[in-house]
C-alpha cells in the first residue's frame, strides 16, 4: 500500500532578507581605509596647530562606523513565506526582532506584480480576502522575480489540492 501524503510538507518555503551590497568583510576595509585616509590628513593639521580638525576628522570616522552598523543592524529584518497544501504562513520580522505572523488560506490568496519595462518587478502585493501586504519590498528586481515565479507556481499546486492516488 502506497505511503500517504504528507500534507504538511511544504510546497514552497522562502526567506527574503533586504539586499546589502558591503559585507562584514568589505565593511572592516572600508574601516580601515576611512580611518587610514583621515589618520593620514590628521596629522599635517596637528603639526601646523590646527589640533581641532583632528577630533572633526575622528567624528567624521565614528558617524561613517555609526551609519554602516546601523544599516546592518536594520538588515536583520526579513519576510518568511511557507506554503502547504492548506495553509500560506507570512512572517515579518523587524530588525528588533520582533516577529508578525499572518495565516492564510491558499485558495484565497492573489499574488499582484506590479513590473516596469526597464527595471523589472517593483512590486509584489499579496492579497487575501479584502487584506493586501506588500511583500519584498527590501530586494531587488532580479530577486523579487525569482520570487514572484517560484511563489505563483507553489500556489498554482497548492489550489490544485493535493493527490491522494
Amino acid at each position: 500500500m502506497p505511503e500517504p501524503p504528507d500534507f504538511d510538507a511544504p510546497l514552497f518555503e522562502d526567506t527574503l532578507r533586504p539586499h546589502r551590497s558591503l559585507g562584514p568583510a568589505g565593511f572592516r576595509t572600508l574601516m580601515l581605509a576611512v580611518g587610514g585616509a583621515s589618520t593620514a590628513l590628521s596629522v599635517p593639521f596637528y603639526l601646523l596647530g590646527a589640533w581641532p580638525v583632528v577630533g572633526f576628522l575622528g567624528l567624521d570616522v565614528l558617524a561613517i562606523y555609526f551609519a554602516f552598523r546601523l544599516n546592518f543592524r536594520s538588515a536583520r529584518a526579513c519576510e518568511h513565506f511557507r506554503l502547504t497544501y492548506f495553509e500560506l504562513t507570512f512572517a515579518r520580522i523587524s530588525a528588533a526582532g520582533a516577529r508578525r505572523e499572518w495565516r492564510l488560506t491558499p485558495a484565497w490568496v492573489r499574488l499582484e506584480r506590479v513590473d516596469d519595462e526597464d527595471y523589472g518587478p517593483q512590486r509584489l502585493t499579496l492579497h487575501s480576502r479584502g487584506r493586501s501586504w506588500r511583500i519584498a519590498s527590501g530586494v531587488g528586481p532580479d530577486r523579487k522575480a525569482q520570487f514572484a515565479g517560484e511563489f505563483a507556481r507553489a500556489l498554482s499546486v497548492a489550489r490544485g489540492g493535493p493527490r491522494y492516488s
